[in-house]
Order: C-alpha cells, then sequence, then structure tokens
C-alpha cells in the first residue's frame, strides 16, 4: 500500500494542508508488526510517533502484581502514542492484537509539522481530548461504583459498537476476545469475568463461541446496564 494511501485512513490527516500531507509521507514509514509484538513498553524513551493504519492494538498499565488493565483498545485509524509529543517517554505500553500495519513518524520532525499547520495541531488535540473523555467515562464505571455484570455489559455493548459486524440475527464483535483478555479490559480476575460472561449468557444478553462474542440485541444489552 502506498504511503499516501495509508495516510488517508487516518482521520487525524484528513484535514492538514497538501504541503503538510506530502511531508508526511515523505517522512513516514509503514511497518508490518505481528500480533504479540511489544510495540513500546511504559517508562522506556520514545522518537517515534505511531499511527495505527490496519490491525488492532492495546494500550495498558501493570499493576504491583504485574497484572494487566488496558486502558484502551486502538483500532484502524488511531494514534497510539501521541503524549510523547510532550514527553519523549512512553507512559504507556502497546502490544499488537493482531498483524498490523503502522504508521511510523520521527518525533520532532512531526512536532514541526504541527506548529506550521494548525489543523494538524487542532486534529492531534482533538484526539487526545476524545481519550480524556473515554478515560472519564471509564472512572465512572470503575470497580465499586458499578456491578461487575452490568460493567460487562457496558463493555461488550461498546466493543459492539466499535468493532460489531451487523448479521441477521445480531451483532458480532469481530475480533479474537478471550476471557483472559476480556479480563484485563475491565481490571477483574479472569474467574469472575468467566462467571458474569455465563451470567449474561444465560440470561440470553450475549453469546460466547470461540473467542468472539455475539449480541443477539444490542438495545437489550444496554436496557440491562441501565436497569437500577
Amino acid at each position: 500500500m502506498p504511503m499516501k494511501d495509508a495516510l488517508k485512513r487516518i482521520p487525524v490527516f484528513q484535514d492538514i494542508s497538501p504541503s503538510t500531507y506530502a511531508d508526511l509521507a515523505g517522512c513516514g514509514i509503514m511497518r508490518q508488526y505481528r500480533r504479540g509484538t511489544q510495540l513500546f513498553l511504559d517508562k522506556e524513551p520514545v522518537s517515534t510517533v505511531f499511527f495505527l493504519a490496519e490491525g488492532k492494538a492495546s494500550l495498558y498499565k501493570l499493576n504491583h502484581l504485574y497484572e494487566k488493565k488496558v486502558i484502551f483498545l486502538c483500532g484502524p485509524g488511531q494514534p497510539l502514542n501521541e503524549v510523547i509529543l510532550q514527553d519523549p517517554t512512553a507512559s504507556i505500553n502497546c502490544e499488537i492484537l493482531e498483524d498490523s500495519l503502522i504508521l511510523c513518524f520521527p518525533r520532532r520532525t512531526f512536532l514541526g509539522l504541527m506548529e506550521r499547520d494548525a489543523h494538524l495541531s487542532m486534529a492531534v488535540m482533538s484526539s487526545m481530548a476524545l481519550k480524556i473523555r473515554r478515560l472519564y467515562h471509564q472512572l465512572k464505571n470503575t470497580v465499586g461504583s458499578v456491578r461487575g455484570d452490568k460493567r460487562l455489559a457496558a463493555k461488550l455493548w461498546k466493543l459492539s459498537l466499535d468493532y460489531g459486524i451487523p448479521l441477521d440475527d445480531g451483532t458480532l464483535i469481530d475480533f479474537d476476545l478471550s476471557i483472559t483478555y476480556l479480563a484485563e479490559l475491565l481490571g477483574s480476575k479472569r474467574e469472575t469475568v468467566s462467571r458474569l460472561v455465563k451470567q449474561l449468557s444465560e440470561a440470553g444478553l450475549v453469546e460466547y463461541r470461540k473467542n468472539h462474542f455475539f449480541i443477539p440485541d444490542r438495545e437489550k444489552l444496554m436496557e440491562y446496564f441501565k436497569e437500577p
């Protein structure tokens, strides 16, 4: 895939000037990363700004027991580490979840383009603001404030919104979603999440088929979350 075609997949680059577009195409590199690759690690220096053109990646933190808590699940078009524009040190870990195509730009060059192109700067700021809003929403649903089954229902509803494929009898979440990874998304124990999945399955709200979740009725799943 030519770099110019890959750039068109990134929403942040949609309204930039033609000269900025050309400069990004000239300084950027496309790289393929295999599933399971650690793209960068928390607290390590990073001199490259990464954008996901194809595939999926997980941004996560480790607690004192080295247990993962996934902060963001990123899909095509999303930036992975724009925070290094403020400080060239990673503040989170990034793992590639499936074979992915990533656009790589030198940090200093990217900062120079932002100084020159206000549209690029605004787009990056908007992307970061959206992540902050998502964090606010996650904090509202943290452990203790919302029941576990409702947190799971809300998470599966959001995943079906972002990655769902409409079928005749419901919505399929279109990527491998193991119970272990779902536990990392929720910040819960695997055994707890397995029990909660069984609970929602018995209620007819979800179906779990070979690492894929199927949602028969997204509206009913959301109604379940909103019930007192």
